[in-house]
């Protein structure tokens, strides 16, 4: 056992102990949070807008301070922009993470000198926990890649601006720089396919012990290694034995990534985002998530299917259940205020509290009121994949309201490694999932509102082509699993 290895070990044991004291009380953290936060910005413009001083609790907070997104929030935004001191935080923030707005173009989300050192903390932490879990630390030793965006960074008005992967890039801890991979060179650059291509020369003759991205993306890198080498991931990186993901679900791609390696590997799902990062898989034995309770954000919960309600009802920590679907609400020492960033989660243990992340409250379909949800298409396709040699690079689903015969449905496009032999009776083992999933898909196929889903295979690197086209290859960029309109679908028609 190398110096590193034993060292990390130790460092392991002790980042536990002090997780499981404050995961062992949560509403306390919670509170105490809060109580950090409200004092900490009562002074800002935003704290004397809404009272901040007088609040004593969660109740009055929420009667003062309505959930919000980005576009409404924005008149704050704006100012901490122009670089105007104490707005929404104490102070100016030292970044912005830029990240793609849906309405507005670009969206600015502030870091802090308060919240930038939990994203750095969190992501060591998830690989700490692994490590006293599972007693592997060897990995430690080799090389380790995480395939990010620039850390090239412009600066707006005084502070510095970049994607959050790329702000990340320059708190690498020295004891990983040796480790670590692609070369600074390689990461600045811009074009994906070309930065691929670079990193698979950089990377084909090293020690790759750990891999991490998300899970689309490396499947690209994957690919790549696998022409230049043809031979599996696993035979190229002998030692690698370790991959870390976030920003999607990992299932959907996990038959494909294991057919790529040539062989199992243990994986460990983070739930970061340029907000705040919530939750790391603490356990390879659990289902979900650690939710971080105690890392300068307050969490609330919005059962999904009462937010667009008139003043639904706000859930803190001691209040949520199990199997809910909840839109997440956030205030952060960044100065995000009962933000709403638009995921929504499921918790899967109270004891401590973990959660998976079922999906998107905008990416959903419910155009006659199915309410389908991003965790039950992911689902249904693992279900009907299971026991085949059925492979699936990418999907999304969109309804078609108005077809030109027939029943309205539901049409997946699938990007197809290996296709069924019939496509028929597979797109009927993924409406059976659905519907012993989802009981308003079944009624409306009961009552001859819907027909069963329709399958419309796309072309290989149909999906990359169509990320190429609107400017979102790589990165951070995710395709979305749902939409409630055909803007995607229309555009992989014409493919």
């Amino acid at each position: 056992m190398s110096v590193k290895s034993f060292a990390a070990k130790i460092f392991a044991n002790v980042v536990h102990k002090k997780t499981q004291k404050w995961a062992q009380n949560p509403v306390a953290t919670q509170q105490k949070v809060f109580d950090d936060l409200l004092a900490f910005a009562k002074e800002t413009q935003f704290g004397k807008d809404h009272h901040f001083a007088e609040i004593k609790t969660f109740q009055d907070f929420a009667k003062q301070v309505p959930i919000r997104d980005y576009e409404e929030l924005r008149p704050y935004v704006d100012q901490v922009v122009k670089g105007e001191a104490d707005i929404l935080w104490k102070g100016k923030p030292i970044y912005f993470a830029k990240t793609s707005g849906t309405t507005s173009g670009a969206k600015y989300i502030p870091l802090t000198k308060e919240s930038m050192p939990f994203h750095i903390e969190a992501a060591r932490n998830a690989i700490l926990s692994y490590i006293h879990e599972t007693g592997k630390a060897a990995f430690v030793d080799g090389k380790m890649i995480f395939l990010q965006g620039s850390p090239v960074l412009e600066e707006k008005n005084g502070i510095k601006l970049g994607r959050l992967s790329g702000i990340v890039a320059h708190f690498v801890p020295k004891y990983l720089q040796k480790n670590r991979m692609p070369s600074w060179e390689t990461n600045c650059i811009e074009d994906w396919e070309t930065k691929v291509d670079a990193i698979v020369e950089e990377t084909f003759n090293q020690d790759m012990s750990v891999i991490s991205g998300i899970p689309s993306w490396v499947q690209m890198y994957f690919e790549k290694l696998h022409q230049k080498g043809n031979q599996p991931v696993g035979d190229i990186f002998k030692n690698f034995n370790l991959f870390i993901y976030g920003g999607v679900n990992y299932e959907p791609y996990r038959a494909k990534f294991e057919n790529l390696i040539g062989r199992k590997v243990d994986s460990i799902e983070l739930f970061p985002a340029s907000e705040g990062f919530f939750a790391y898989q603490d356990s390879q034995k659990e289902k979900g998530m650690l939710l971080l309770l105690n890392s300068g954000i307050f969490y609330e919960f919005v059962k999904a299917e009462d937010f667009f309600t008139e003043n639904p009802r706000r859930y803190t920590i001691g209040e949520v259940e199990v199997a809910v679907n909840y839109v997440l609400i956030i205030s952060t020492n960044a100065g995000l205020w009962a933000y709403n960033i638009g995921d929504t989660v499921q918790f899967t243990s109270l004891q401590p509290y973990r959660v998976i992340v079922s999906g998107r409250i905008k990416h959903y379909i419910s155009a006659f009121g199915e309410h389908v949800i991003g965790k039950e298409v992911e689902c249904a396709l693992k279900e009907a994949m299971e026991n085949s040699n059925i492979r699936v690079n990418e999907f999304t689903v969109a309804p078609q309201i108005n077809p030109i015969e027939g029943l309205p449905f539901h049409e997946w496009f699938i990007e197809f490694e290996n296709e069924p032999t019939n496509l028929e009776e597979f797109a009927l083992k993924i409406d059976q999932a659905m519907r012993q999933q989802n009981s308003y898909y079944d009624d409306l196929i009961v009552g001859n509102v819907l027909r069963t889903i329709v399958i419309t295979k796309v072309s290989k690197n149909g999906f990359q082509d169509y990320m190429k086209s609107i400017g979102k290859l790589g990165g951070q960029n995710k395709l979305p699993r749902l939409s409630n309109d055909r803007k995607i679908a229309d555009l992989l028609k014409r493919e």
